[in-house]
């Protein structure tokens, strides 16, 4: 077989349907829109319109809530923390703060502040003062023989 024999099998692609061509092609005329009507005309969009009826997005009841005052804090995993520390980006000897995390390329920015979380391995010994930390974040901190000291309490969560 060679590249100009190839064919698709037969009846794996219909011919398309030629509208408004003439009364013996089945879909002449009106081109199978009906007679007049909004429907009938182009350029119609009535999408979730159902004839008068409420439609369905608005039977259905509204869910949920976004607190408007809410605090959004910068995540930092300890995974993370000690990448940037064997890479010599973050200094384990001095106290890591929100802005040395910021400096280092490890956080974007500090937003309402930051909350360390227990992702990953920590082996290095770091003393961390943030905005906020998970309970298992403390433990994993302590436990590796530093510490973290959260400066001021997160809002209720």
């Amino acid at each position: 077989m060679k590249l100009h024999e190839l064919r698709d099998n037969p009846g794996a692609t219909p011919r398309k349907q030629r509208v408004a061509r003439g009364p013996g092609s089945g879909k002449g005329k009106t081109a199978g829109r009906g007679i007049k009507g909004q429907k009938s005309r182009s350029g119609v969009a009535i999408n979730g319109y159902e004839g008068g009826q409420m439609p369905l997005y608005q039977r259905l009841p509204k869910r949920g809530f976004n607190k408007p005052n809410r605090k959004a804090f910068a995540v930092v995993n300890l995974g993370l923390i000690q990448k940037f520390v064997d890479a010599g980006k973050l200094d384990a000897g001095n106290a890591i703060t929100e802005e040395t995390l910021v400096t280092s390329g490890l956080v974007r920015r500090k937003l309402d502040g930051v909350r360390v979380l227990a992702k990953g391995e920590l082996t290095s010994v770091v003393n961390l003062e943030v905005t906020g930390a998970s309970k298992s974040a403390i433990e994993a901190v302590e436990k590796a023989g530093g510490s973290l000291k959260v400066t001021k309490p997160a809002a209720a969560e």
